[in-house]
């Protein structure tokens, strides 16, 4: 092969990437969300963080993991918000993805081939074990996919479904521990078989 100085310069200029980390609720999708964007802090990368306004859970202001570490964050009302306000930075994070609109793929495939670094977290099945929001999109767009899974509370097995324990058939219910539990396959399904 032979060296093209072009391609080799364009290559390091437009070094953008998609990464995603998903998988079910309790699983440490926003500790290692938050875990990736204090390396780039360190790294003196300028870094900024994104999340759904719709999420009011935690602090308006900041992801916080359920191990209660944060990092400041800018809630927005839709995905197309986030090119206006992460311009002139090296990395963009991006919590609770599966809550935001259709157009959060594009808008990281814009981001990424402007050569911006860009970590997708989210819940990549609903509580029906269905693929959840843009998240698949992104999925098979990004460089990598790192799948963390919980432990199931009934056996202590990797976890990969997020239950619902209240009688609410809504896509999207804001909850926490009082309203899902971590499961894996077969205790997820033998609920379904009796």
């Amino acid at each position: 092969m032979i060296f093209n100085e072009e391609v080799f310069r364009r290559r390091s200029e437009l070094g953008g990437s998609i990464e995603v980390v998903c998988g079910s609720m309790f699983s440490g999708k926003t500790e290692e969300l938050i875990r990736r964007l204090n390396r780039a802090r360190i790294a003196r990368l300028k870094v900024e963080i994104f999340s759904p306004k719709a999420d009011t859970r935690f602090a308006e202001d900041a992801l916080i993991s359920h191990n209660a570490n944060s990092i400041p964050s800018t809630p927005v009302e839709n995905a197309s918000s986030i090119l206006l306000l992460g311009s002139d930075v090296h990395v963009i994070g991006i919590d609770e993805a599966q809550f935001f609109d259709d157009e959060l793929p594009d808008v990281c495939n814009i981001l990424a081939n402007k050569g911006i670094r860009v970590i997708v977290a989210g819940l990549d099945m609903d509580f029906k074990g269905r693929p959840f929001g843009p998240m698949p999109t992104i999925m098979a767009m990004a460089e990598s996919v790192t799948k963390l899974h919980a432990v199931c509370v009934r056996c202590g097995n990797p976890a990969l479904y997020s239950y619902r324990l209240v009688p609410d058939e809504s896509r999207v219910l804001l909850g926490e521990k009082e309203s899902y539990e971590p499961r894996c396959r077969i205790c997820y399904h033998e609920i379904f078989a009796q």
